[in-house]
């Protein structure tokens, strides 16, 4: 039988064949129509029945995509996975259908057939079947290229409420185009051929320098004090943990000095370039270690180090292979990407003795609970002010310079600014003109410019080249140079300038390079950190760097400040200063239209009350039902005390927002002076959420009955000790004595003076403390309890989650 079938009818039957036998289904489809689900209904339901896993990324281009459809393939069962690729407009064509069966093989269908019934059934469409065996890489690169985009930020969740939204747009555009759906009910959904619209350009992957990044294999300072950090960590018993260290301080080469330590080890990352380059970072400390890759092309899990790519490790075929406890370690580079759920597949699998998280930028990225993940220990953290500081990176000198375009009138896509529209203002003359005359009076020897896209990028390479400036564009399509030429031209001082886009944002090494160019506007704080975290790196002759940013009225432009700041929050709230104060060692100059263009931005910044709604309502989508006040906080951009601050408590924000229904009106208002208590009530220490905790645990019936410290001790003791770092942080009598060993008088006294004393004094009246029984001292109505105890205990869960977040950071 022929590896490779051409099938040009009746596809369905086909796939059918494959969903049977198959224990992960991935189906990327251009667009969904109900009558495709329908043919597909019964065998995607009863793969998921038994387990096997199913995923389907579709798009919204042209909105051919039904929302019935979309309705029907979440219906089939809670395990269906669905994704939405907002295109804005670019053309999104794909058609694949992969297959994963038992036995360590697999299918790939591509062709002309989306999910629609004609596309599977009697349309006129060709098709390629393919099994694995027959091109094992080819196979696997589809694998990996449907997992990016399937997790590209462009695509969110399939869920209720990302249906609704998608509906109002569905119906706005075909209210507007009423022709398309005439056209769908004459062919009976025969599909029509989308316009040919030619592709925005897309941005690659990191280039990865090809030599070591250091002559010697001795720890640096930064990485002698976080070594000394996660070995007391493992003292104490901890099982992982995540360090924070600022781009250039060496974190790949920390993870290598660290897993000297242990006999296996998995080095985990979502980049080719930065697994290769750790790789030869661990052979280049530990040489007499086998090492080996394991991404689409290559399986070598055999070796005492595996580089591990997240796309491949995270196939269910893949992560199978290993056994639960076949290392010893495991480093998750980049740990601020770790709490997508590719990640967590591959986190939950293992067994390690230690888990290692290592990352630049921890700051919630992706809106995800990075801390949780490390057990709420961040063994060593130093941001790249600090270090800057500490004259382990080199200092900066950063320029503001004003530019001029007129950001609001571009569209702006919830993630970025609408390519076209930002290219029509880029692409002009005067423009690079100004952008030249800037670079020219304020550049140093080597300049990395970073672009939005690769038509900008090869637009001012061009304009500088007529300069002439020895210039290039470097991207993910190609250049006249390959990249490592890119990067060896630049060290030596042939090229002056590489214009990119996202190339370098992570796990480049060029010591070299003195001055930095920003002519894109910043849609990422932390890919901003990033960047500029290219240019820190301390080399011979280097006295500081030269940051050279555009900045005009889009998203982030004042925000982005913050982060050369030397104060804290509270310090630039109080004396509203408009500009940061650098390190004394740098340089930080705003040209005056600048400075009147922030405190325009200020001004005019979006009502906070109305931001806070935005973010939660974006939140509510992402997860298809209201979030959990511990999930706002987890997952939301917003910082979570701007909802306490302004609303008093979650619920209140609820109310004030129109949230709830008639009943939790009702329920608020009653015992809205019970929720203030319980959101703002003063934690020096955990105990009062604690004892709070134990009263929860007793059930929604039981929860508000009167409790004794006897009653509580246990679980307080338990509670306290079952996690090392609550048991570090909280767990101490006045004299300082550990109470780690259960002493139920010790424990008992300590309850009734803090916080069952100390909790009913300032409690005005709400909670009373006599003769040794805690209780609450206001009603219940009984169809109230339900709801009280519901969010009672979302306020009491996140705010212990918060209070140690907090206090692991101090430490």
């Amino acid at each position: 039988m022929s590896k490779v079938n051409l099938i040009t009818e009746s596809l369905v039957e086909e796939l059918k064949k494959s969903i049977s036998r198959s224990s992960s289904i991935y189906i990327l489809t251009s667009f969904v129509m109900k009558s495709g689900v329908d043919v597909l209904a019964g065998p995607l339901k009863e793969a998921l029945s038994r387990g096997a896993e199913v995923k389907i990324c579709t798009g919204d281009y042209l909105f051919v995509t039904q929302p019935e459809a979309l309705r029907k393939l979440i219906s089939l069962d809670e395990k269906m996975e669905v994704r939405l690729f907002k295109s804005n407009g670019r053309s999104f064509h794909p058609k694949a259908y992969m297959f994963q069966y038992e036995e360590n093989e697999g299918a790939l269908v591509i062709g002309s057939s989306n999910l629609s019934r004609s596309g599977l059934t009697y349309g006129v469409e060709w098709n390629l079947s393919m099994e694995s065996e027959a091109s094992v890489n080819t196979y696997e690169k589809a694998l990996n290229e449907f997992l990016k985009l399937y997790l590209h930020e462009q695509t969110i969740p399939v869920n209720k409420e990302t249906i609704r939204e998608y509906e109002e747009l569905y119906n706005t555009y075909h209210r507007e185009n009423p022709e398309l759906i005439r056209t769908w009910t004459k062919a009976e959904e025969i599909e029509m051929m989308l316009p040919n619209k030619p592709a925005k350009d897309s941005e690659g992957t990191v280039v990865i320098e090809d030599k070591g990044s250091y002559d010697t294999i001795t720890p640096r300072e930064a990485q002698l004090e976080a070594l000394e950090a996660l070995e007391t960590v493992r003292e104490e018993d901890y099982d992982k943990a995540m360090v924070v260290m600022a781009t250039g301080l060496g974190k790949t080469y920390l993870a290598g000095f660290f897993a000297k330590n242990f006999k296996r080890v998995l080095f985990v990352a979502h980049r080719e370039e930065i697994l290769k380059q750790a790789k030869e970072s661990f052979q280049h400390i530990m040489p007499d270690r086998s090492a080996g890759l394991y991404n689409g092309t290559e399986k070598e899990g055999d070796t005492d180090f595996v580089f591990a790519s997240i796309f491949t490790l995270a196939n269910e075929r893949h992560l199978s292979s290993f056994e639960k406890n076949s290392f010893d370690l495991i480093v998750v580079d980049e740990f601020h990407h770790a709490a997508a759920n590719t990640y967590k597949r591959v986190l939950d699998f293992f067994q390690p003795e230690f888990l290692l998280g290592i990352t630049a930028t921890p700051d919630r990225m992706d809106g995800k609970d990075v801390y949780g993940l490390c057990g709420g220990n961040v063994a060593y953290q130093l941001h790249f002010i600090e270090a800057i500081q500490k004259d382990w990176l080199a200092p900066f000198h950063y320029i503001g310079v004003y530019d001029e375009t007129d950001y609001y009138q571009i569209t702006w896509l919830g993630t970025q600014y609408d390519q076209e529209e930002l290219l029509a203002a880029q692409l002009k003359d005067e423009m690079a003109e100004k952008i030249f005359t800037k670079w020219q009076e304020h550049k140093q020897t080597r300049t990395l410019a970073f672009c939005s896209s690769i038509k900008q990028a090869q637009f001012l390479a061009d304009y500088f080249k007529t300069q002439g400036i020895n210039a290039t564009a470097l991207h993910s399509q190609g250049g006249e140079y390959t990249r490592s030429e890119a990067i060896q031209f630049i060290e030596k001082g042939d090229l002056e300038i590489i214009f990119t886009v996202d190339l370098f944002n992570e796990g480049t090494d060029i010591p070299a390079l003195d001055t930095m160019l920003f002519v894109r506007p910043t849609e990422s704080l932390t890919i901003f950190t990033q960047q500029i975290g290219r240019g820190l790196r301390l080399y011979e002759g280097k006295n500081f760097c030269t940051v050279i940013d555009l900045i005009g009225n889009y998203r982030n432009a004042d925000n982005k400040l913050s982060l050369l700041d030397t104060r804290t929050e509270e310090e630039r709230k109080k004396n509203g200063a408009y500009v940061p104060e650098v390190p004394a060692n740098c340089i930080a100059e705003f040209e005056t239209e600048v400075i009147d263009l922030i405190i325009e931005l200020r001004r005019k910044r979006q009502p906070r009350r109305e931001m806070l709604r935005e973010e939660y309502l974006r939140l509510k989508q992402e997860l298809g039902r209201r979030p959990t006040y511990l999930e706002l906080h987890l997952h939301g951009n917003a910082k979570t005390k701007e909802y306490k601050d302004q609303f008093k408590s979650y619920a209140g924000f609820l109310y004030w927002a129109g949230e709830l229904d008639q009943h939790e009106e009702e329920v608020f208002k009653k015992y809205e002076a019970w929720l203030k208590e319980v959101e703002s009530t003063g934690m020096s220490k955990s105990y009062k959420m604690v004892v709070l905790s134990y009263m929860l645990s007793r059930g929604v019936d039981n929860w508000i009955d009167p409790v004794t410290p006897e009653e509580a001790a246990s679980y307080f003791h338990n509670y306290l000790t079952e996690k090392e770092y609550r048991k570090r942080i909280d767990f101490s009598d006045k004299q300082g004595k550990r109470l780690w060993e259960y002493d139920e008088e010790k424990v008992t006294n300590l309850i009734s003076k803090m916080p069952m004393t100390k909790w009913s004094r300032s409690s005005k009246g709400l909670i009373s403390f006599e003769n040794g029984v805690f209780q609450l001292e206001f009603n219940v109505i009984e169809e109230h309890k339900e709801k009280l105890f519901e969010w009672t205990k979302e306020i009491c869960d996140y705010r212990l989650h918060n209070y140690f977040e907090k206090k692991t950071k101090d430490l």
